[in-house]
Parts: structure tokens; C-alpha cells; sequence
């Protein structure tokens, strides 16, 4: 028995079938998605490509410039590379990168410096794990000029899911001159309980939430430009709160 197939060749009845048919499939539960490949986007080259973009990088060519947990992703700028762990850290998914900068084990809580010893202090990815944001941020601008501090939101880290995994403390919110950090509850850390955002957005084929993921990055983490002296207030679950207004505790008024 021979069977005749039948070929459509008008484009209106081509586009008319697929539709059909696709629509049959999303019925059923199936969506079809035509592949395209995932574009290189910049922060896959690293996180200075996005933040070149996105901030001012005031630094003359003869500055001292300190990057506090260089990690894998070193500030072009520097001449000081440091980090706590200079072996293998729970906090470090990638290898330590180190090159013909000095490389220095150093804990933020207490900097190695004299007071504005350093011309520009770069801190990216990093407040948001330690256990005393304020100590940090004391020694940042005691040791520092001016600096830049950068650390993923709570969008980001609910979205990924990932702050529990990667010990994150703290979500951050920057307004003006003041950065403020607030403790990260057990269900904040959980975030969205699925990997179906991280693997949309890591996928090997394109799907246009990648660009709403890798075009908003100012967005997806905080970003935060100071100078001299800059205040903080660190909020906890048990209700203090601190602030170098006060450098001590105060309960909250409840």
C-alpha cells in the first residue's frame, strides 16, 4: 500500500496548521519553543564588565586600590588582591585566580592599613556573608578613601535560591550616602524552593528572560559608590538594630 503525503505550500495554511497544532500540544501540557542559541553575555566574563558599564570608576593610574575578597573574579583596577581563604572556601565555587598582584590573606573585620592608607577599597560580593557588616564597613572606611561595594538582592537570591547554599546573611539595600543590611530569615533563604530560574537562566538555548536577567544587573544587585564616610544600619531577626550613627545596639520600638 502506498501512502501520498501531502505537502502544504500555501504560508497562511502552513502558519494556520502549526498553530493548531501547537495549541493542541499546550492542551496536553507541551509547549514547543524553537532553539536558538544562548548569546555570550557579559557577566559571564566576569562582574567588572557589567559594572564598568553601570558605575563611574574614578581612579587615577597611580592609586592604591585594595579589592577585599578578590576570589575568582579580581578588580581590574587593583594592586592589592586579598581574601580570608587563600585554599579552598565554602563560600568559593571557582578557583582562586592569582597573578602577578600581591596576593594577601586578610580578614575584613580587621584591615592590616593605616587610615586612608588605600586610595579606593573594592568590595564585591562579599558583606553579604560576613557576620558583622558594621565591623566590615568600619574597617572599609577607616583603611579607604572612597570604594565600591556591591551584593546581590533579595530578588536575586529568592529568584536562584541561593543564599542558603552559599551561607548568604544579609540582603542589602542601598539609598543616598547610607547602605542598610537586614538579616535573612530561614524563608527568605529558601527563596523560590526551584532551580527553574537557574536553569532558564543558564540554559544552553536563548529564551528572552536571559536578556531581562543579564541587561538588568543594577537591578538584580546592589550597587554602592562612596567617599570618606558613608552610614550604616544593620537590621537583625531579634529586632536590634545598629548603626555607626551610634555604634552600639538599640532595641527596636515595637
Amino acid at each position: 500500500m502506498v501512502r501520498e503525503t501531502v505537502q502544504v505550500e500555501n504560508p497562511r495554511v502552513k502558519r494556520g496548521l502549526k498553530c493548531f497544532f501547537r495549541g493542541q500540544l499546550r492542551r496536553l501540557g507541551f509547549d514547543i519553543v524553537r532553539y536558538r542559541a544562548r548569546p555570550k553575555w557579559p557577566e559571564e566574563d566576569g562582574r567588572f564588565e557589567y559594572q564598568n558599564k553601570l558605575n563611574q570608576f574614578h581612579i587615577a593610574p597611580d592609586a592604591v586600590v585594595l579589592d577585599v575578597g578578590s576570589g575568582h573574579y579580581p578588580f581590574p583596577f587593583a594592586t592589592i588582591l586579598s581574601d580570608l581563604y587563600l585554599e579552598e572556601s565554602p563560600d568559593r565555587t571557582e578557583n582562586l585566580v592569582r597573578d602577578h598582584r600581591p596576593l594577601l590573606k586578610l580578614d575584613i573585620r580587621s584591615l592590616p592599613f593605616a587610615e586612608k592608607a588605600i586610595d579606593f577599597v573594592y568590595c564585591s560580593h562579599i558583606l553579604e556573608h560576613v557576620e558583622d557588616p558594621l565591623q566590615a564597613c568600619l574597617e572599609i572606611m577607616r583603611v579607604g578613601k572612597q570604594g565600591y561595594i556591591e551584593t546581590p538582592t533579595l530578588c536575586k537570591d529568592g529568584l536562584f535560591a541561593w543564599s542558603g547554599d552559599a551561607s548568604h546573611r544579609w540582603h542589602v539595600l542601598a539609598i543616598d550616602n547610607t547602605i542598610f543590611f537586614f538579616e535573612y530569615s530561614d524563608r527568605q533563604k529558601k527563596g523560590i524552593r526551584s532551580r527553574a530560574w537557574q536553569d532558564l537562566i543558564f540554559a544552553d538555548s536563548y529564551h528572552p528572560l536571559q536578556a531581562a536577567f543579564y541587561e538588568n544587573q543594577d537591578f538584580f544587585n546592589t550597587m554602592f559608590m562612596w567617599s570618606n564616610l558613608f552610614r550604616v544600619f544593620v537590621f537583625r531577626l531579634d529586632g536590634t538594630m545598629q548603626s555607626n550613627d551610634q555604634c552600639s545596639a538599640s532595641r527596636l520600638q515595637r
